[in-house]
């Protein structure tokens, strides 16, 4: 089965989104007020992952404009977020025990999510 964005129902009449691959989420989203808002951070995401680029936090790396960032949780794992030029997350992933775990996630949302299909689930 293919990379694909999912829009899901969320609590209080809100959506979000998740990049999976084979049913496992890799990127998921906050809620958004709105279904636009999230079909647009999804078009922001196919737009611009692609070339952002990778700060690791954990190495006190610093950056701007659409990246990638890993960053070290207090028990010594690594997870990712997606931030905008605004500074803005826009998807986070799961903690990983493994820094290459967190670079392989990162690989896939920008080698495959400019041309994965959105499912609208909502």
């Amino acid at each position: 089965m293919a990379h694909k964005f999912n829009i899901t129902a969320a609590a209080n009449d809100q959506f979000k989104f998740d990049f999976s691959y084979n049913s496992e989420k890799i990127f998921w989203s906050e809620n958004y007020k709105q279904k636009a808002s999230a079909k647009s951070a999804i078009e922001s995401l196919k737009k611009n992952a692609p070339e952002a680029i990778t700060v690791d936090l954990s190495k006190d790396e610093t950056g701007s404009g659409y990246r990638f960032e890993i960053v070290a949780s207090k028990d010594g794992q690594h997870f990712v977020r997606f931030v905008a030029s605004n500074g803005e997350t826009m998807v986070r992933t799961e903690t990983y025990t493994s820094k290459a775990s967190a670079k392989n996630a990162i690989e896939s949302l920008k080698t495959r999510g400019a041309a994965a299909d959105v499912h609208d689930e909502a």
